[in-house]
C-alpha cells in the first residue's frame, strides 16, 4: 500500500459518498503532484467515480491545461485562494466532472516569502450549483509532512462537498 490507513480512509469515504450522490470527480493539483489522485484510485471501484485528475505544477500548466488566468499569478501568487477556486472551478468545467478539488502550495524546504511561509496551502472543492469551497492551512513539518497533510486535507474537504 503507497498511503497510510487514514488517507486510504479518507479516500474510500469520498468515493462512497461520491458514489451515493451520482457525483463524478477530478483533482487539480500542484504542490502534491498527482498525490491526492494517487489516494483515490489506490482504492478499488474509484474508476466509478474518478474522472481525471491534472498535475499543473508549473503556472504555465495551470493556464495551459486549465485556463488559470496569467494575471492572478502576478496579483496574487500561485498560492492563494484565488488560484486555488479557480483550479477547482476549471477541472469541474474541463474534466466534465460534478465535483472537482484542488491544491496549491509551498511544501518547501525552498520556495517560502516573507508573506508565505513553508507549509503553506490553498485547497479548494467545487460542485456544480453549490458555491465553492476553500480552506487555508499552514502544515508543520518537512516536504513529505506537508504534502501527506495536504492530501488528507483535500479528500476531507472534497468529502464535505460530497454531501
Amino acid at each position: 500500500m503507497l498511503f497510510a490507513t487514514d488517507i486510504i480512509d479518507l479516500a474510500t469515504d469520498l468515493l462512497s459518498a461520491c458514489r451515493a450522490a451520482r457525483l463524478r470527480l477530478a483533482t487539480a493539483e500542484s504542490c502534491t503532484g498527482g498525490l491526492v489522485a494517487a489516494a483515490i484510485t489506490e482504492v478499488p471501484g474509484a474508476s466509478e467515480v474518478f474522472q481525471r485528475g491534472y498535475v499543473t505544477y508549473a503556472n504555465e500548466a495551470k493556464t495551459d491545461m486549465l485556463g488559470v488566468p496569467e494575471d492572478l499569478f502576478v496579483e496574487v501568487g500561485a498560492v492563494s485562494e484565488e488560484v486555488a477556486r479557480a483550479m477547482a472551478e476549471a477541472a469541474l468545467a474541463r474534466a466534465d466532472a460534478d465535483l472537482a478539488v484542488s491544491v496549491t502550495g509551498i511544501a518547501g524546504p525552498g520556495g517560502a516569502t516573507e508573506t508565505k511561509p513553508v507549509g503553506l496551502v490553498h485547497i479548494a472543492a467545487a460542485r456544480a450549483d453549490r458555491p465553492t469551497l476553500h480552506q487555508r492551512h499552514v502544515f508543520e513539518g518537512d516536504r513529505d509532512a506537508v504534502r501527506s497533510q495536504a492530501v488528507a486535507a483535500v479528500l476531507r474537504l472534497a468529502r464535505q462537498q460530497a454531501g
